[in-house]
């Protein structure tokens, strides 16, 4: 679909209360078929506007369309996926570029940042959390502690960690691949900064984030899941009255340690996979296109199944079980 891009613009709406408090900000539609997003902040915008809602200190800010391109057409992309590769240029390429260039200084200015998604396999909502605290070269951060008691508290129970240090592993196979990058395609997924998106940008910034997929693109429910976890976050932080939702206390802990990537339109799945199938050692999920097996390196869960996938990009991802206590001994 071609899009006029010069009729496109970004908005943001921000609510301020008389007291001093975190600066929030939730952005939707990341990537432009996944609508549950900006649906559940429309709806919140219109409980403030109402008044059914008050922010009562700190401040508020609503992204319903972070990806106006890829919105209007109704996909993933506008040129590429906005969600990697994320961070301000001053020679902006494709129109995520400049999406890049207005949504990173709006980010860096707030505290906090709830980034609502949903998938395509048919899965149940999850959360995806940031690293412990360390100060390694890769994702160094020191909000553990706030973010993952943020988590707890969205109304999902299931979690899933080890996002970045996965991608690090992808890219690096696809350098030892492709070699020299020819395309501007494998210039992006060969840079160093691969997998670094609105939440992992947001910790650059010395801020907490939180990615939610709210669950499957065409399910009701995902608005749903979208607006309680909104709820849930404002009223956590103190941004609006009443009672501080309680954290879950039975729920599930995953750890993402491999990703393969699609080679060739023809490797094919091994059967119809769904987000968090679990797979034991040896089992086949998928054949290439050259007949090779790709089977289960350890007993585990398989994560973002998209048969979909172009050749050189993610295919699916591995995921091992952790105990729960592990996530929140302390929150």
């Amino acid at each position: 679909m071609s899009i006029d891009t010069d009729s496109l613009q970004f908005k943001s709406v921000t609510y301020a209360g008389l007291a001093a408090g975190p600066r929030l900000v939730v952005t939707g539609a990341v990537h432009g078929n996944e609508t549950c997003g900006p649906r559940a902040i429309l709806r919140v915008i219109e409980d403030l506007d109402a008044k059914r809602l008050v922010i009562a200190a700190g401040t508020a800010t609503f992204v319903p369309v972070a990806n106006p391109l890829a919105y209007a057409k109704g996909e993933r992309a506008g040129d590429r996926n906005l969600n990697r590769n994320l961070a301000p240029t001053d020679n902006p390429a494709d129109f995520e570029d400049h999406v890049a260039n207005w949504l990173c200084p709006l980010l860096a200015r707030h505290d906090v940042l709830l980034d609502l998604h949903s998938t395509q396999a048919r899965n149940g909502a999850f959360c995806m959390l940031g690293p412990r605290d360390n100060d390694g070269p890769l994702q160094p951060f020191r909000q553990e502690a706030r973010e993952r008691a943020l988590a707890l508290r969205l109304g999902v129970r299931r979690f899933v960690d080890g996002w970045l240090e996965t991608y690090a592993k992808g890219v690096e196979r696809r350098v030892q691949r492709i070699g020299s990058p020819a395309s501007r395609a494998e210039v992006l997924n060969t840079d160093p900064r691969y997998g670094v998106g609105t939440t992992e940008y947001m910790r650059t910034q010395g801020g907490c984030a939180l990615t939610l997929e709210c669950g499957q693109h065409d399910d009701p429910e995902s608005p749903e899941v979208g607006y309680r976890a909104i709820v849930n976050a404002l009223a956590h932080l103190g941004l609006t009255r009443g009672g501080a939702p309680v954290p879950v206390e039975d729920f599930e802990y995953l750890s993402l340690t491999e990703v393969t990537d699609r080679l060739h339109a023809d490797d094919a799945f091994s059967q119809n996979w769904r987000g968090f199938d679990r797979v034991a050692r040896g089992d086949l999920i998928g054949t290439r296109h050259d007949g090779t097996r790709i089977e289960a390196e350890f007993d585990g869960f398989i994560l973002f199944p998209n048969p979909k996938s172009l050749p050189g990009n993610e295919w699916f991802y591995l995921a091992r079980s952790r105990p729960p206590g592990e996530l929140a001994p302390l929150y």
